[in-house]
C-alpha cells in the first residue's frame, strides 16, 4: 500500500503540515483517528484534567463533545494554520480553554499525547511504521499547534515529548471520580458505533488495549492474558491486510466518518463547542491533590 512518492521532496521542518496531512488523511486515516481518540482518553487519568472535563459538564453530550473536538482539530490539518477557517477553529479552542484554570503543564501533557500515542499505536498496529521524516513532521505539526494555543516550553523533538509524557503519567496518573466518569461516558459512546450484540465485546476489547497504569488509574478490570493477546493480534492482523491494499487516493478525515453524527447538514465553527462564562470547577490545593490521589 505504501506510496513512496507521496512525500517525496518534502521537508519535515518546512512542509510538516502537508506531510502530516498525507499521513493522517491518506496513509493512516483509521489508525490516526483511533490513536488520537486513545490519546485524549489517556488524559482523563490525570485527575486535574479529568476533573475539569467532568465538572464542566462538557461531556454530558458526549457525542457532541467528540464531534466538536475532532472537527475543530481537523480544520488546521485540512486547510493549514494560516487559513481563515483554521484561525476560527483555533480561536474557538482557545476561547474554551481560557475559561478554565488549566495549567501549562497539563496543556503540555495533552499536546504530548498527540505526538507520542499515534507513533506508538502505529508501531504496534500499523501496516507499516512511520518514517523518520514523518515522525519529525508530526512533531513539528503539533509544535505549531501548541504555539497557536499559546502553550509554553514546548519540547523540540519527539524524544523530548516522549520523555515528558512518560514522566508526567508516572507522576500524575491516579484515580479520580470525575476522570472515571468521563472515561465511562467515552466508553459508552464508543460502543454506540457498533451493533448492540457486540458492544460487551467492544468494552473488553478496548480495555485489552490499555496498559496496566491506565487500567489502574481508572480502576478498570484487567482482561485475561488470552483476551489481551487475541485483541492485540487482531489489530496487527488488520495491519497486515491493509498493507496489501492499493494506496488511498481520496482523503478520509474525521469529518468524513460515519461516527460524526452531530452535524449531518454542516456546521459553523463559531457555534461549536461550549461557551462557559467562567471556570465552574472546584480546584484542590496541592496538598489536597496528594491526599485525594
Amino acid at each position: 500500500m505504501f506510496n513512496p512518492d507521496r512525500n517525496a521532496g518534502l521537508d519535515p521542518h518546512h512542509d510538516f503540515v502537508e506531510i502530516y496531512r498525507n499521513m493522517s488523511l491518506l496513509d493512516f486515516p483509521w489508525d490516526v483517528n483511533q490513536a488520537l481518540s486513545f490519546a485524549l482518553f489517556r488524559t482523563y487519568a490525570v485527575p486535574s484534567v479529568g476533573r475539569v472535563l467532568s465538572d464542566s459538564q462538557g461531556f454530558d453530550d458526549t457525542q457532541k463533545r467528540y464531534d466538536d473536538t475532532g472537527l475543530l482539530l481537523e480544520v488546521p490539518l485540512r486547510q493549514g494554520f494560516s487559513a481563515p477557517e483554521a484561525k476560527s477553529a483555533l480561536r474557538r479552542i482557545n476561547q474554551m480553554h481560557r475559561s478554565y484554570d488549566i495549567t501549562n503543564d497539563d496543556m503540555l501533557y495533552v499536546l504530548a499525547t498527540f505526538v507520542v500515542v499515534p507513533k506508538r499505536w502505529i508501531d504496534d498496529y500499523g501496516w507499516r511504521r512511520f518514517t523518520y521524516d514523518e515522525v519529525v513532521a508530526a512533531t513539528n505539526y503539533y509544535r505549531e499547534l501548541g504555539r497557536h494555543m499559546n502553550i509554553k516550553d514546548i519540547p523540540g523533538t519527539y524524544d523530548e515529548f516522549e520523555k515528558l509524557l512518560d514522566s508526567y503519567e508516572a507522576e500524575h496518573f491516579a484515580y479520580d471520580a470525575g476522570g472515571r466518569r468521563v472515561a465511562d461516558m467515552t466508553f459508552e459512546l464508543l460502543t454506540t458505533f457498533y451493533p448492540k450484540l457486540v458492544r460487551p465485546a467492544v468494552r473488553v476489547f478496548s480495555r485489552a488495549l490499555m496498559d496496566d497504569a491506565l487500567l489502574a488509574a481508572f480502576r478498570y478490570k484487567k482482561p485475561s492474558p488470552p483476551v489481551t493477546s487475541l485483541s492485540r493480534r487482531a489489530l496487527r492482523a488488520r495491519g497486515r491486510v491493509v498493507r496489501v491494499l492499493p494506496p488511498r487516493r481520496r482523503v478520509k478525515g474525521f469529518g468524513d466518518s460515519h461516527r460524526m453524527k452531530t452535524y449531518p447538514d454542516g456546521y459553523e465553527i463559531e457555534k461549536m463547542g461550549t461557551f462557559p462564562t467562567g471556570c465552574p470547577v472546584k480546584h484542590l490545593s496541592a496538598v489536597e491533590e496528594k491526599v485525594d490521589a
